[in-house]
């Protein structure tokens, strides 16, 4: 069966019922739809076929809404837009974009002078002295309907360009590699790499990772240039699948460093840039529970590493150690201090900056290397978003921060570290007559069961009214895992919400990193329904406080978060109008019993081990969402959408879940991006059409759509 022979007003589809029966623990399980993981099945492909036609022929009364919205998020667009010029060594290097083009174009243009530290204001309707364009990823990408860039740079002379592209959405890439002066591609091709290669610091080799058959990065390996890819070295192989590994050359050009991790336990290995045949050393040798990492600094002509680490310190302290012996005696440079999360730390050959979280929001630090103490560099709003990006240099004047909130557009700024000065190179424009004091942002506190207070953050359009002041359609979103925080960000497609009247709200639920690692711990492993109560808690306090009603609220999450929206469907389906699950984690307990699939035993530090130990198997299998719905329920409405070719989380999860709600009456739609990854479709027109798509469901299921 293809889409083209199902009717346009097709009822739902029926899937065939193929009972299996799994046993773990002295636990019979049948399930009906396990069949739909045989990826190749040409029942598989027609049933989710036929989903799709369902999906469109139920959502066809949107197609004016989902245009207006695509039209809306284009018209706020700059599309032939540049990004702020990034030094390095003797090049500007940039981005443009380009009207009606899809992807965006890599290019570099020469410095007007060594002492050169102010990057050219570029406009697009200017041509830059002496541009070069790097690689066009339109060009690229013809002829595939998906396009995705894992690796890209240039050799520290300028001279070669490596990139690696995968056109299936399964994050596996073709490096390959060019030289830029004549613009001839080197025979050097290498095939299944994983993303983050880098060119050492001579130019002669690249270093590059592979993945095992469970889409693990399990292998460092060192390509020299011009040598056959069979001969490569493996520089560090991980056997324990509970760890993955990556590499990187320090800032200073000094080391390779060779990254192992799991969620709760990392390790590295120092290999001098000058001799990557040479044997690694380690930092400090792993030890369970134990995470690290180390930045190189030179001070006072000695090599030392700035160690960030939790040993004895759950939220992290710093500690200054010699290079040459990591193991030796430690100099604290700040001390652990409970609930003041260090995430970070970047050294330059003057200084340091460091990444911290306090009250909820991201900092910055800056470390003068002398005295070990920290300035806070500051801002004026109440909720905003603060990193460093763009400074591959190891001696610059200037530190390149992004900054941003829910109502300020995304901002690039330089900080003069001798100043203190903030110098503004680009604010993201926003077309369509966009003024931030047209919005406003805000964050209120919902009790859990337990006592504990749960941050909201909120925003919303300041002419429908304070929030609060009565109800209003809700848009409450939520992850909660991995320690992962929601951070307060702009978003150009989010404007078609709030001008319709919609208040967007972010529930900061424990399993995040919002408020320490102790949020963390909290929300993870047999404490992993704290997650999920919280987020109800979240709804409640904003129905319980006059925000919103229940049939004006709508709930999404993806991935992790959208295993949070099947458990919160099944916890209090009554709370909520619709529930949108973007590429969700639903059928958890099944996943991550089965070692064979991508990335499941790394898993088992975030969600426990169901395979050997019989009370996280009886603990998962109380929350996983396809286990666990119900008869008894009144389901809302559900929109899942997945991806044909996601390795993160595969597209039989949402599609058995959604057979399941179907069973006992639920209203769900499945949309499956047949060619897509984890991230759904490839090319910005593409994504925003994806959005367009989500919104229009969202607003009419909150009753908001327009005509």
């Amino acid at each position: 069966m293809t889409v083209h022979d199902i009717p346009a007003a097709a009822s739902a589809p029926v899937a065939d019922s193929r009972p299996i029966v799994r046993t773990h623990h002295g636990d019979d399980v049948e399930d009906r739809y396990e069949w739909f993981r045989a990826k190749d099945d040409s029942a598989v492909i027609a049933h989710l076929e036929a989903e799709n036609a369902y999906t469109d022929s139920r959502t066809s009364h949107l197609a004016g809404l989902r245009e207006r919205i695509f039209e809306e998020i284009k018209g706020r667009t700059l599309e032939t837009d540049l990004s702020v010029p990034t030094r390095r060594g003797d090049w500007w290097y940039y981005g443009r974009t380009v009207e009606g083009e899809q992807y965006g174009i890599q290019c570099r243009a020469p410095l007007s002078s060594p002492d050169d530290w102010t990057p050219p204001e570029l406009s697009p309707d200017v041509d830059v002295p002496g541009e070069q364009v790097l690689l066009d990823s339109n060009v690229e990408a013809e002829g595939h309907e998906f396009f995705s860039l894992g690796s890209f740079e240039v050799s520290t002379d300028g001279r070669l360009m490596l990139y690696g592209v995968d056109v299936a959405g399964d994050e596996r890439y073709t490096l390959r590699v060019r030289d830029l002066a004549t613009g001839e591609q080197l025979p050097d091709v290498i095939e299944g790499t994983f993303a983050g290669a880098t060119f050492s610091p001579d130019g002669r080799f690249i270093v590059y990772t592979t993945v095992d058959d469970a889409w693990r990065p399990d292998t460092v390996r060192l390509h020299e240039l011009g040598t056959p890819v069979d001969s490569d070295e493996k520089l560090y192989h991980e056997p324990d699948e509970r760890y993955w590994v990556g590499a990187g050359f320090t800032r200073s050009d000094r080391y390779l460093v060779i990254e192992i991790g799991s969620s709760i336990t990392s390790e590295e290995w120092l290999l001098d840039a000058d001799d990557l045949r040479g044997e690694p050393r380690v930092v400090w040798p792993r030890a369970e529970g134990v995470e690290y990492e180390s930045a190189h600094a030179v001070i006072d002509g000695e090599d030392v590493l700035f160690i960030l680490h939790n040993d004895g310190a759950l939220d992290f302290e710093l500690v200054r150690v010699a290079a040459s012996d990591p193991a030796g005696d430690r100099s604290v440079v700040i001390p652990h201090q409970p609930g003041h999360r260090l995430l970070g730390v970047s050294t330059f050959r003057d200084w340091g900056v460091v990444g911290y979280r306090r009250g909820g929001l991201p900092r910055l630090g800056m470390l003068d290397y002398a005295s070990g103490a920290v300035s806070e560099i500051e801002f004026d709003e109440p909720l905003y978003s603060v990193g460093t990006g763009g400074n591959p240099e190891w001696a610059p004047p200037l530190l390149r921060l992004g900054y941003g909130s829910f109502v300020t557009p995304g901002t690039v700024f330089d900080y003069d570290v001798a100043t203190g000065e903030r110098l503004l190179r680009k604010r993201q424009p926003v077309l369509g007559g966009y003024d931030p004091d047209d919005y406003a942002q805000a964050r209120v506190w919902a009790t859990a069961q337990d006592g504990t207070q749960i941050p909201i953050s909120l925003v919303w359009k300041r002419s429908f009214g304070d929030a609060g002041a009565a109800t209003r359609p809700v848009h409450l979103y939520g992850y909660g895992s991995y320690e992962h925080s929601i951070e307060p960000g702009l978003s150009i497609a989010r404007l078609s919400e709030l001008d319709r009247g919609v208040l967007f709200a972010v529930a900061h639920v424990r399993g995040g990193g919002e408020m320490g690692r102790q949020w963390y711990e909290d929300g993870k492993l047999l404490s992993k329904r704290n997650t999920f109560t919280d987020f109800v808690d979240c709804a409640r306090h904003l129905i319980d406080n006059g925000y919103t009603t229940p049939t004006q609220l709508v709930a999404e999450g993806g991935s992790a978060g959208g295993l949070l929206m099947g458990a919160v469907a099944n916890l209090a389906p009554e709370l909520f109008a619709g529930i949108l699950a973007v590429v969700p984690f639903v059928d958890a307990l099944t996943t991550v019993l089965d070692p064979s699939l991508p990335l499941t035993v790394i898993e088992w530090d975030e969600w426990g081990d169901p395979l050997h130990n019989p009370d996280v198997y009886a603990y998962m299998k109380s929350y996983s969402p396809y286990e666990n719905v119900r008869t008894d329920a009144s389901y809302p409405k559900i929109l899942a959408v997945t991806s044909l070719n996601d390795t993160r989380v595969l597209y039989v999860e949402p599609a058995k879940w959604v057979a399941r709600l179907r069973e006992v009456g639920a209203d769900a739609l499945l949309k499956c991006e047949m060619v897509a990854g984890h991230g759904g479709v490839s090319g910005r027109y593409n994504s925003w059409r994806e959005r367009a798509f989500e919104l229009a469901w969202l607003l009419d299921t909150l009753g908001v759509a327009d005509a």
